[in-house]
Order: structure tokens, then sequence, then C-alpha cells
């Protein structure tokens, strides 16, 4: 295209108005169909002259950095970007006259954080620079992806290990837990033959004391490896066909009590008409307690916890959203990985047991979540398709 508008701007003064204008609307057509291709693309690309001014913008470069549709291109192109630490990144990298390769950013996408990937390089031309170019990627997607695929590797190196390293780990427990209860009969007897020792309470307190307390790290330590052999162990899944709002409105009821002593509002906002589907009640139960007493751990007295159902698109959606303290983007994609924990005491196993379950439900689990602002961890289920139905056999007779 450059090249043929080189060669009719040489012979410009031997062509008729009529050929002028013609080449002018094809010239212009190609134009057109360029800025299409452009801005149809996926990613985000700006390109700015040597003075640091934006020259082109496609749509989704406009829609990933919050950049109007009309802005002007006197301003410097860092000064359109609404986003702080995209436009500080932008404008060291330009100023510096440096090149800079998938710097990472997360930015808020109408409601939900984004993982944007930004790159700077220079734009080049008769070898002299003439300005910048900038890329932008989403890799919001991707990022999931790969969190999901080192998820299930996690998950699969763990099975191999499991059965014999908790096993190995479980027997001495066992046996510490029935010693510690032996002593502590001893003790008590030793109190009945030698009436001397009843006179020493204080020491007799601490010996007590000090044996509840190996009491409850050996029921503790069991508990982690309980929880271990579950996720690690293949699920027996025994789905039935079953009503998800009836379900959940009976895990309410259970759940009720302890929401209410943490002064947390309590709510369900389940869709009416939600068709049957099927589901291992247990399992189900077990996943969704899980979900519920996380969010009631990261709510304070007045917050909000609520509990919705949607049917969309032949699928459940089960929302478990509440007001909490959120979770950093950072630790987003880590969430559902095993012994991944922000809590002091916790195992870092409840979530990937919660993925697990769902997974062996055929489903998927989502999260979007905002730091200060709350969670909302998305159960998606298949509904079977009652209007298939089977092809009748025809013979050859018929």
């Amino acid at each position: 295209m450059r090249q043929f508008i080189s060669k009719t701007l040489k012979r410009l003064e031997k062509l008729s108005i009529d050929q002028i204008r013609e080449i002018l609307i094809s010239s212009s057509g190609e134009i057109e169909r360029l800025e299409t291709v452009i801005d149809s693309l996926p990613r985000g690309i700006l390109v700015c002259d040597i003075s640091h001014r934006l020259i082109l913008a496609n749509k989704s470069a406009r829609r990933f950095l919050s950049i109007a549709p009309n802005e002007q291109s006197k301003e410097f192109v860092w000064n359109l970007v609404q986003k702080e630490a995209v436009s500080e990144f932008l404008a060291d990298t330009i100023l510096a006259t440096d090149k800079a390769e998938e710097k990472e950013f997360s930015v808020d996408g109408g409601g939900t954080e984004r993982l944007l990937s930004v790159s700077v390089m220079p734009l080049v031309q008769e070898q002299k620079i003439q300005g910048s170019l900038i890329l932008i990627d989403d890799i919001s997607d991707r990022k999931a992806r790969e969190a999901l695929m080192r998820r299930m590797e996690s998950l699969a190196s763990l099975t191999t290990l499991a059965a014999g390293v908790a096993h190995e780990i479980k027997n001495p427990l066992g046996s510490l837990s029935i010693h510690v209860q032996l002593i502590q009969k001893a003790i008590e007897a030793q109190k009945l033959l030698c009436p001397q020792i009843s006179k020493e309470p204080e020491f007799h307190e601490k010996v007590d004391r000090y044996l509840n307390i190996v009491n409850e790290e050996v029921d503790r330590l069991n508990a982690i490896v309980v929880d271990f052999l579950f996720a690690v162990r293949p699920m027996n899944v025994e789905l039935k066909k079953g009503d998800i709002n009836a379900f959940i409105e009976e895990l309410a009821e259970f759940v009720l009590p302890e929401l209410k002593e943490k002064k947390i509002n309590f709510s369900l906002n389940l869709e009416e008409n939600i068709p049957l589907t099927d589901f291992d009640p247990a399992l189900m139960k077990q996943a969704l307690l899980n979900l519920i007493k996380n969010a009631a751990d990261a709510v304070k007295a007045g917050g909000k916890l609520a509990v919705n159902t949607v049917y969309s698109d032949g699928k459940i959606i089960i929302s478990v959203c509440d007001t909490g303290t959120g979770i950093s983007q950072e630790n987003l994609i880590k969430i559902f990985d095993p012994y991944f924990t922000t809590k002091d005491n916790g195992t870092g196993l409840g979530l990937t047991v919660v993925f697990k379950i769902i997974k062996e439900h055929q489903g998927e689990i989502k999260v979007d979540s905002k730091e200060g602002e709350g969670s909302i961890f998305s159960i998606i289920l298949p509904v079977p398709d009652l209007s298939r139905k089977m092809i009748p056999f025809i013979t050859e007779s018929q």
C-alpha cells in the first residue's frame, strides 16, 4: 500500500482529477479495512509518536485502560490512562527509552478483577525510532488455566504419596492418644492409692493441663490427616436427582444459629422453578458448609452473607457471597492449591476438597473477589438435558 501511494505521488501531475479521486477512494477503503482489522484484535494496541502523544488506539486498548473513544492526542499517552499503576509504568519506561515485556497489572474490569500484561517497545521506521508501541493483553483466563493445571498436577502428585504417608502418621497418633489416656488413668488411680499425693493439687493441675494440651494437638493432627486422605483419595460419588433449592434451605437452617451468634446478616435468594439435577447430598453439603464457614470467618459482625441460586443456559449456579475481607489478586490464583492458607490454624486443604467435590460432579467453581469488599464463590453444576430422546431403531423391513 505504501509503495503504491509512493509511486502515485511521483506521477501525480500526470493524473486526472477522476483518477486521483478513484485512488483516494481506493486508499480510503484500504485504510478503513486496516482500522477494522486492528479494532477487531483482542490484543490492545497503542501507538505513540516521537513526542509520546497518542496517534492510534484500538478498541481493546481503550477498553482495557479506560481511554475515552474521542480522547485528544495533545496529552502524553500516560496521562490518558486511568489506571494509575499502568500510567506510572508507561511514563517511566517510555521516558527512559527503555523496553519492557509482559509487565503484569491487576485492574478493575467492570467490577471484576482482571490481570493485564503490558509491553512497551520502540516503534522503528527506516532504522530510526519514530515513537513507541504499547501492547496490552488480558491474561486473566490464561492465568486461571495455568492455576487449574498446576492444581490438578498437585493433586495427582499428592495421590501417589497420600496413602502410605498418611497411615504412617495416623498409626503413631492413635498410639499417642491411647497412651496419654493411660497416663491420665494411672495418675487418677495413684491419687486413690496414695492420699498424700492429693495434698499437691497444683502439681496435678499442671500435669492434667499438659496432658490435655497433648490430647488436643493429637486430635488436631489426626483431623489434618483425615482431611489429607479425603483430599487425595478417589471419591465414591453417589449422584441422586434432587431439588438443590430445598437442599440449600435445609442447610441454611443448620448454619443459621452459628451465623446469628456471630451477628452476621444471612439471606437466601433462590430462583424459583430450578430444575432437578444430580448431586451427592453428603459431598455437596461438605462443599457448601466449607464455603459458608470460610465466608463467615471473613465477615465481621454486622456484615452480610448470602447464598443465591440461578438457572441459566442449562446450568445451575450456586453463589456464596460475603462482604468480608476479600482476597488479593496475588492469592486468588492459589486458593484452591493444596496447603495454601492465609489462616493461622488452617490446613490449606478445605478449598482443595471443595474443588475436588465440584469436579467429581462435572461442575466448575469460580471466585470473584476484591480486597476490602468481599468475595463470591460460584459453583456451576450441569443439568442433564431431559429433552434428548432415544432415536428409534428402524429395521430394513420398515
